[in-house]
């Protein structure tokens, strides 16, 4: 599967790392789909020094020019959709018909950030200066280390690169090891396009060697991260000693507030498909559901009923509507997830373990779980996986006070027909995004990213070349 690809260096595929090998498993069958080199500290040193002579070439390559090379590597990601689906199902497990929305909203980033590169604007300012003028300017930051995780192999690489790549940057990609092949056919995408060498490398390999050193090196002046909470403060710690620049998405325990007004059918035939897609392997997924009083019996009845209707099963099989976890590790947290609410006194109203059909994989049961106080572990912490936890409210007050006593602030959702009720719990929630009678927060064209423990900066939108840039100012007296 990964004949083709290996390490991104200087423009060139190598098939060898200074680490051997790492085994990639398909979390359906468990079996092993493939293996790619892992790279050393030499490899990573090599990618920052070819990194570090692609980004003079590619810092004075005029915008437009750019522009024109990230519409080329749209057009070849276009061309390699299916491909590229296959290989996201085979390593991430979600069904193909979630992988190809994936990597359309992939190539949309690099749509978005082609144009992008075009509207880097500077700016005058009248100087006090008899003769002179102020000019605020904009330039590349400098060397880029993406760091992503598993759960988006596609979108999370392109919305780091295609923006850096746009600003004038160099990257280095880190991806996951879990979910390689997906970034190596984005980088061999790159290469199809023209861009030049140097100028995106990759990299996989274990956190001592990959990790490590990047974030070590003062040649890499800024990292970008999606990941967990507790990876995220050990990242801004260890980027402290060179003072790079820090963005970051990192954790997300997502509340849904349904008011009594709402459209109660219209939220279940929303929320269901929304929460266990990608078997709730989500940052933005709904976790915590508040129902109003007089709605939660039935909302928790609906709920459960779509959710047992769901189809499980490979992602590779077209009528497949949820996959599995991603491996073992997540498999027995969701487990322990559950164990929790039981004690805890929840009841389980459906699912809440691995189906008895599908043996092989790492497959857990789409699971409803009602009557849990609010410091159960499946209502106070990101569960990561296809739980709902379902809980009544009584007053909006309450309700806000409840959504926002987490350390997490990623996104929110509220269902209302009120337009009232709609300024007050935008206005009330503390999130970097909130989804009013709607699931639909990712797009290149919006700002996606959280407040509190959720992370900084934003990926997406005009704001997401803004960290990618750095700002100088010319006081200019003639």
């Amino acid at each position: 599967m990964y004949r083709n690809f290996g390490l991104f260096i200087d423009g060139d595929w190598q098939r060898a790392g200074g680490e051997g090998v790492i085994e990639v498993c398909d979390p359906a069958s468990g079996e092993v789909i493939g293996e790619v080199p892992a790279a050393g500290v030499a490899d990573v040193e090599a990618a920052i020094s070819a990194a570090n002579d692609g980004l003079r070439t590619w810092r004075s390559t005029a915008a437009w020019q750019r522009a024109d090379v990230l519409h080329a590597v749209a057009d070849r990601m276009a061309a390699r959709s299916e491909e590229a689906a296959r290989c996201i199902t085979l390593e991430a497990g979600k069904p193909l018909a979630q992988s190809r929305r994936e990597w359309a909203l992939s190539v949309d980033q690099f749509r978005w950030y082609a144009e992008e590169a075009r509207r880097i604007y500077g700016r005058i300012v009248e100087s006090r200066a008899p003769g002179g003028r102020i000019e605020v300017l904009h330039e590349p930051v400098g060397i880029v280390a993406a760091f992503t995780a598993w759960n988006f192999p596609a979108v999370l690489i392109a919305r780091k690169v295609a923006p850096a790549l746009a600003a004038g940057c160099s990257v280095v990609v880190r991806p996951s090891s879990e979910v390689p092949g997906t970034a190596m056919i984005i980088v061999d995408c790159l290469r199809e396009a023209g861009v030049p060498k140097g100028v995106v490398n990759l990299v996989v390999g274990p956190t001592s060697t990959t990790y490590a050193t990047l974030v070590a090196s003062p040649a890499v002046r800024k990292i970008t991260l999606t990941g967990s909470t507790a990876v995220g403060r050990q990242m801004v710690r260890d980027a402290a000693g060179t003072l790079k620049r820090v963005g970051m998405e990192l954790g997300g325990n997502a509340p849904m507030i349904v008011f009594g007004d709402a459209d109660l059918k219209a939220a279940l035939d929303l929320a269901v498909p929304t929460k266990f897609a990608n078997a709730g392997q989500v940052c933005v997924t709904p976790d915590r559901f508040y129902i109003h009083e007089t709605l939660h019996d039935a909302f928790v009845d609906g709920f459960a009923e779509r959710a047992r209707a769901l189809r499980l099963g490979h992602g590779l099989d077209e009528s497949t509507q949820m996959g599995p976890l991603i491996n073992r590790r997540r498999l027995e947290a969701i487990e322990a997830v559950v164990a929790d609410a039981r004690a805890r006194g929840g009841t389980v109203v459906t699912g809440g373990g691995r189906p008895a059909d599908l043996n092989r994989g790492c497959f857990f049961e789409p699971t409803v779980i009602a009557g849990l106080p609010d410091d159960a572990e499946a209502i106070a912490a990101e569960n990561f996986g296809p739980i709902a936890a379902i809980t009544p409210f009584s007053q909006a007050d309450e309700v806000y006070r409840r959504v926002n006593q987490g350390e997490y602030g990623l996104s929110a959702y509220v269902f209302t027909r009120d337009p009232a009720r709609i300024r007050e719990a935008v206005s009330a929630i503390e999130a970097g995004m909130v989804g009013v009678n709607s699931f639909a927060l990712a797009a290149a064209e919006a700002p996606f990213g959280g407040i509190k423990s959720s992370g900084m900066g934003r990926e997406g939108g005009a704001e997401g070349i803004a960290d990618y840039l750095n700002v100088k100012l010319a006081q200019v007296t003639i």
